[in-house]
């Protein structure tokens, strides 16, 4: 997996977690810092990504990185970020600054997962910018789309077993 960057304010995403049997594609908007720093996927102790889908599937949360991403393969999940790069100044989501934004490529991301039938966004702003930034210049595929509750520490508001059950969605669609 290649390293992502944090410079001063600018952001670059990772690669895709997938392969080409992946029938769900998870798509957030762009690392936090404390995944950034680790390399890592939802790395913040405080995000509830991996405790969700420890009990949606057999992907152990407390497990080591490298064994919870061959999980999601296992079960034939893809998580990846709507955003390639942009600039905020911390890892809210509220602080992208909307003019640096550059979208991954998931036109290509979505000719090269036939499989895929369904893309979940881990929260709001990965759903305004997929549809802003992705939607309107991908062909009719007819995959579902559905908006999850933020796993992020700072959508604290929603309280962890709501999260859990709109998250259910994912193990039933994979």
């Amino acid at each position: 997996m290649n390293v992502a960057s944090v410079d001063a304010m600018h952001v670059h995403s990772f690669p895709p977690i997938s392969d080409p049997t992946c029938r769900v594609l998870i798509l957030g908007s762009m690392p936090g810092k404390a995944s950034l720093r680790a390399n890592q996927y939802y790395a913040h102790p405080q995000n509830a990504f991996w405790r969700i889908l420890s009990e949606c599937f057999d992907v152990p949360a407390e497990a080591p990185y490298e064994q919870r991403v061959s999980g999601l393969i296992r079960h034939h999940l893809a998580v990846w970020d709507v955003l390639r790069s942009c600039t905020r100044e911390s890892s809210l989501d509220s602080d992208i600054v909307e003019a640096s934004i550059v979208p991954n490529d998931l036109a290509t991301f979505l000719s090269e997962h036939p499989e895929l039938r369904m893309i979940c966004f881990n929260g709001a702003k990965a759903e305004t910018c997929y549809r802003r930034y992705v939607l309107p210049s991908l062909p009719e595929r007819g995959v579902a789309c559905h908006r999850l509750p933020s796993t992020s520490p700072a959508n604290a508001s929603i309280p962890y077993a709501k999260k859990l059950a709109a998250w259910k969605i994912v193990s039933e669609a994979a």
